[in-house]
């Protein structure tokens, strides 16, 4: 458990150092290669988040109007649905299909290099593994996680609208207006620092889990497993601290 944290912390430590040393060393990393991460793990995961964020921003309307019509203050559904999605549901959404679908595959790929000692030829060939593969995943991942979770608002924010003109006859206009006037732009913040802390704990916690594999494909397996396990425990921690920081 001990070596585990030392590895880890060690990794974050030498990601800064490739992050904001070694490109004034005359060692840039390849934006090539972040362009490439950026559409394997942020622009290919759209259709996915999209399809969620609607039927949760639906489902989300549908629970908060059933209980407020009961009190005839239905007029409050856009501002508790836009409220939720900001703060809360859209960075943890995104966060969770990144781990489910971008955040494993890291750690499958890097664990497959690893037992194939690919890992090894790199550095063999004067190739730093860690400019060469984890600073692209980095970038790709703390950009494309708060973009995606902005998208994910958007649909989120129209399939309560859906929910709200069919069952509530309430025109785009007027839920838009009484949705903004209950946001804040300390909210619209809140959920981009939230967002972009899950980013950077998703891509070290599969870059760490992948680089440390062992045991063949066998491990490469239970790596994976382990990368998504940790990364929902840490991003669920990382909400409920920053939620209290913020709430106290």
């Amino acid at each position: 458990m001990k070596d585990g944290w030392r590895g880890y912390f060690g990794l974050c430590g030498s990601l800064l150092y490739w992050l904001l040393v070694a490109p004034f060393q005359g060692k840039p990393y390849r934006m090539a290669q972040v362009f490439a991460q950026t559409v394997r793990i942020g622009v290919q995961a759209v259709p996915m988040n999209a399809l969620t964020s609607l039927t949760i921003g639906a489902v989300l309307a549908m629970q908060v109007a059933a209980e407020l019509r009961k009190m005839g203050a239905e007029s409050l559904v856009p501002s508790l649905v836009a409220s939720s999605l900001i703060k809360e549901l859209a960075p943890l959404i995104t966060a969770i299909i990144v781990i489910g679908r971008s955040g494993s595959a890291v750690t499958a790929e890097l664990g497959t290099m690893k037992v194939s000692e690919e890992i090894e030829a790199l550095e063999v060939m004067a190739i730093p593994p860690m400019s060469y593969l984890v600073v692209p995943k980095f970038w790709a991942m703390t950009v494309m996680m708060p973009l995606l979770t902005v998208f994910s608002i958007y649909i989120g924010m129209f399939g309560g609208w859906l929910i709200a003109w069919s069952a509530l006859d309430m025109s785009a206009a007027f839920f838009i207006s009484r949705a903004l006037d209950y946001v804040e732009l300390r909210d619209v913040a809140i959920g981009l620092l939230k967002s972009t802390v899950f980013g950077v704990l998703v891509v070290t916690i599969a870059c760490h889990t992948g680089l440390t594999v062992s045991g063949g494909a066998e491990g490469v397996g239970r790596a994976t497993t382990r990368s998504v396990v940790i990364s929902l425990l840490a991003v669920f921690a990382a909400n409920a601290v920053l939620t209290a920081i913020f709430f106290f």
